[in-house]
């Protein structure tokens, strides 16, 4: 098996994945949430008692931080950073990284939209009549870099420690702009994704006074429905998914267990608009294609496309326009996860490759959850009603960001 790509640079190997996600905490729990199209949407109490216009939220289910965290460390990190070191560690588990790893050939690359202001938000709210009063740890907890750093001091990884704000696009951006370092031969080994934990009264409410989200209250579990006739907005989710990237020779010299490969990755921006994507969704579109041609694929290459997909009326029809234009009207089966996670924000990119990569390896494209019709279905082949068996095949994985940020990833299942 070849060492390099076709354009010369080294190949980069999926080794190990690590989720905390509303689908469940392990990859293999998520992506069966994701297949069963089960929307994980539900009232949120705090919200609902502070009388937020919007009550509901797709929440981290329980699990144990103490299995990963001191309780001395517990209380010096904020959500977002203790969800992406948690996921971190499931990931460097999954991929039985050597402990023998030359520290600086290791980094980690990590993508976030809303960062620590959920952390300062609530510092502001419980000592806002006394300032010198709040804990000492505020300023490096609400850090927006304090996940990956927090990520590296925990490994001991001396790499490139890079954090990404592309809104939306976050993670997708983080794990591209990873596999270009370790192509281009500035690290070996990255650890890289996306987090976010923005359920709060501030952010949530911030979101509904744009009318951005859904207020189906009433019925939570239905609200999230990318590409519906009658979508009317996102649904706000928390969570994290890091992936274990590697120079692929060295991996196979490891022995390492190869879950796929990133083959392909392209960003640009329509320059348009600070939240609305440009309608024609062309300059999505030519994100696409240069992902593709990244990888060395021509359209007809892609098995699937996993959408961002995010339940907005422009958004997805935006979506839509842009993967009719890639495709020249031959648009291959689409799926999207918003329907099952709600939007994690800069967590969602990082756990839809993760998903999507299943799901090519597995010739499987799950249906979108809570659609049926859909205004669309006359440009893009969407997935509704039950799971799809398509060859296993390369897919392309979109994320699209407020203030026009585009990402697109090509993820191939392993040979």
């Amino acid at each position: 098996m070849n060492a390099r790509d076709a354009h010369g640079r080294f190949r980069v190997a999926v080794t190990g994945v690590g989720v905390k996600s509303p689908a469940g905490n392990t990859p293999e729990e998520a992506f069966q949430t994701f297949l069963a199209a089960k929307s994980t949407a539900a009232t949120v109490d705090r919200l609902a008692a502070e009388a937020v216009p919007v009550r509901f939220a797709c929440l981290v289910p329980p699990f144990e931080p103490e299995a990963y965290l001191t309780r001395r460390e517990a209380r010096q990190i904020d959500r977002v950073t203790l969800l992406a070191l948690c996921a971190a560690a499931d990931a460097v588990t999954d991929a039985r990284l050597p402990g023998d790893l030359p520290p600086d050939r290791t980094g980690v690359q990590l993508g976030t939209g809303i960062g620590g202001l959920p952390s300062m938000e609530a510092t502001a709210l419980d000592h806002g009549g006394f300032p010198m009063g709040m804990p000492v740890h505020t300023v490096p907890r609400t850090m927006t870099n304090s996940p990956a750093c927090r990520i590296a001091m925990r490994f001991g990884f001396r790499g490139s420690c890079t954090t990404y704000a592309t809104a939306c696009a976050s993670g997708t951006t983080a794990l591209g702009e990873a596999a270009r370092k370790i192509r281009h031969g500035e690290l070996d080994v990255a650890l890289a994704g996306g987090a976010d934990a923005p359920v709060t009264t501030v952010i949530m409410s911030g979101f509904a006074r744009m009318r951005a989200v859904s207020l189906r209250n009433e019925d939570p579990w239905l609200a999230s429905r990318p590409f519906a006739a009658d979508r009317d907005g996102f649904v706000v989710g928390e969570g994290a998914a890091l992936l274990v990237l590697e120079r692929w020779d060295l991996a196979v010299a490891r022995g390492a267990r190869i879950q796929g490969e990133i083959t392909g990755y392209a960003d640009n921006c329509d320059a348009f608009h600070i939240v609305a994507p440009h309608k024609d969704g062309s300059v999505a579109a030519a994100c696409m294609r240069s992902a593709l041609a990244d990888a060395g694929l021509s359209p007809a290459d892609v098995g699937h496309v996993n959408a961002h997909g995010t339940s907005t009326l422009l958004n997805d029809r935006a979506e839509a326009a842009a993967i009719d234009r890639c495709f020249i009207g031959q648009s291959p089966p689409v799926t999207a996860l918003k329907g099952v996670t709600g939007h994690l924000i800069g967590g969602s990119g990082a756990l839809e490759a993760a998903l999507a990569l299943r799901c090519a390896s597995a010739g499987l494209v799950p249906a979108i959850a809570n659609t049926r019709t859909s205004p669309e279905a006359d440009l893009v082949d969407l997935v509704t009603g039950a799971p799809r068996t398509v060859r296993s095949a390369p897919v392309l994985s979109n994320s699209f960001g407020f203030g026009g940020q585009n990402a697109c990833l090509v993820l191939s299942p392993a040979p």
